[in-house]
């Protein structure tokens, strides 16, 4: 009797289209379907990905930038107020980055050195340490550095932003 009632849900389910456990398995049109599928999603993040590494980089650039705008800054208020020995006929901005490094001995104050960076940060965009330099007596637009002082840092990149400006721009 459970022989039969066996049998009979066998070829029952034959007729239906269920095959035995033995030979089940995906068809080569399900394999070639999900390939696909996952060939379109790997396509659409790649662009993603990329995007959003640039983007990452730009906020460096944007950091970088404003980190040794502010140091720059930082000194000239020093100088202003008469606390940094002041060059003859300078306008109290630093000669070179390198010396927001090395610090400066402060006026009136005992082996008291005044430094404004721990370094010189690297630039995202070139993967260097150099950065364009303007001085207080430069254009607002040059590219070349009249070597007076260090007024302005701007990137060296020849590529555009996201935003579709120049780095060297911002």
């Amino acid at each position: 009797m459970i022989l039969r009632r066996l049998a009979a849900a066998f070829t029952l389910r034959r007729q239906v289209g269920f095959t035995p456990r033995l030979q089940a398995g995906f068809t080569m049109v399900e394999l070639a379907v999900v390939a696909t599928m996952i060939a379109i999603l790997a396509a659409m993040a790649v662009p993603v990905a990329r995007y959003s590494l640039r983007r990452q980089r730009e906020l460096e650039l944007r950091h970088q930038l404003r980190t040794m705008r502010e140091a720059i800054d930082k000194y000239k208020q020093l100088s202003d107020a008469g606390l940094i020995p002041l060059e003859i006929g300078g306008e109290g901005y630093p000669p070179e980055l390198e010396k927001l490094v090395d610090g400066v001995d402060l006026v009136g104050q005992v082996k008291k050195k005044q430094r404004f960076l721990r370094r010189v940060p690297v630039d995202p965009m070139t993967g260097k340490a150099e950065w364009g330099l303007r001085s207080y007596q430069d254009e607002p637009d040059s590219l070349s550095w009249g070597g007076q002082n260090v007024y302005d840092v701007y990137s060296l990149s020849e590529q555009k932003g996201l935003d579709g400006s120049y780095y060297k721009d911002w």
